[in-house]
């Protein structure tokens, strides 16, 4: 009850039960923290410790789940099937996150705007989420219950249009894959910029 009620805030309600059951089964410490810039979550092993995994604060409950059951496949691979160095994303990896998607992968615990791009995306995934624009973009439009109402993610904007970001004024360029060019407007000078930024128009 005490890791359902931890959970509760960041994740799907459907998926709150199965989330908790991984966490009792394995016993990892699990922190919620801080947003970072370079990554979603982590996963930390070492020598004669439990395993650590930590998962931003800023996440909507659908990448959440997301974050939450790739950094628990990372457990699975490492601390129990395992226990050797081995490839972070490789087949074990793939292998192991699959399995942990299967169970929530239906329309109970995502939208179908969300679970469309993650069944391709579960068929060979990815070490980042943010290889996947489809699946990107489809996460960021759950993003704004999480973030100031005046933002919006960057790939919403139409090109031309003035933004800021990072407290600096930029003008959209075209989408590059998973990235947008973007010209400075002080410097004149190009920029890519995650295309699931938040910013906020001008």
């Amino acid at each position: 009850m005490e890791k359902n009620h931890f959970l509760a805030p960041w994740l799907p309600a459907p998926a709150l039960t199965y989330c908790a059951a991984l966490w009792e089964q394995h016993q990892f410490e699990l922190r919620i923290v801080r947003p970072r810039r370079s990554r979603l979550g982590d996963f930390t092993k070492k020598p004669h410790e439990r395993s650590r995994i930590t998962v931003n604060s800023n996440l909507n409950p659908y990448s959440f789940l997301i974050t939450y059951l790739h950094e628990v496949a990372h457990h699975v691979v490492y601390s129990v099937r395992y226990k050797k160095k081995i490839a972070p994303h490789g087949p074990e990896w793939k292998s192991a996150f699959q399995e942990l998607l299967g169970p929530v992968l239906s329309t109970t615990c995502f939208p179908e705007d969300v679970l469309l791009p993650l069944q391709r995306y579960a068929l060979n995934p990815k070490a980042s989420t943010g290889s996947d624009t489809a699946l990107v973009q489809a996460l960021a439009r759950y993003n704004q219950t999480l973030v100031e109402p005046n933002k919006k993610s960057l790939m919403h904007l139409s090109e031309g249009v003035n933004f800021v970001f990072q407290k600096r004024e930029f003008i959209r360029g075209p989408l590059r894959r998973t990235r947008v060019l973007c010209v400075e407007k002080n410097s004149r000078r190009r920029y890519t910029i995650p295309a699931h930024a938040l910013v906020e128009e001008c």
